[in-house]
């Protein structure tokens, strides 16, 4: 898809992008597509409520995007004030500031590390596995599993 809008006169995804998130169930297999910033997360019944398990990977935190990023002259840092928060710099500039490591588009960044293949985990799942939630950047899992639970 990386190809196909590059080339769009309509859109300059230059600095511009999106993510991508896929869940398959065929089963007992479970298997998560994942290009940016979304998460899957499986709540779990244990003996004395739900356990929150997340599926995915923060892939900007994981020392494999950070390294692949650094060997393409990209920059990985937090700003002060969201030192939680891992972005992608270009070298010698303070942009874009990307808070992710892969996505279709932002351009500018593709020869700097970022790419659009996705991270694609694979789950086995339990009788015990209750529901999984699907959500973008800034979930707090166990926010959405007490949630979901107090509902059930």
């Amino acid at each position: 898809m990386d190809k196909e809008i590059k080339f769009l006169d309509t859109i300059d995804c230059s600095s511009s992008g999106t993510t991508a998130f896929v869940v398959v169930k065929q089963g007992e297999d479970l298997v998560v597509a994942n290009l940016g910033d979304s998460r899957a997360i499986l709540g779990t019944r244990i003996e004395n409520g739900i356990k929150a398990d997340q599926l995915t990977i923060d892939l900007i935190e994981a020392w494999t995007e950070a390294e692949r990023i650094r060997k393409c002259h990209g920059s990985v840092l937090a700003l002060k004030d969201e030192a939680h928060i891992q972005r992608v710099w270009l070298p010698y500039d303070d942009s874009p500031g990307f808070a992710m490591s892969r996505a279709f588009g932002d351009f500018v960044l593709k020869i700097h590390g970022i790419i659009c293949i996705p991270d694609v985990p694979y789950h086995r799942l339990t009788p015990n596995d209750e529901f999984l939630v699907l959500a973008t950047d800034g979930v707090n899992e166990q926010k959405f599993i007490d949630l979901v639970a107090l509902d059930g």
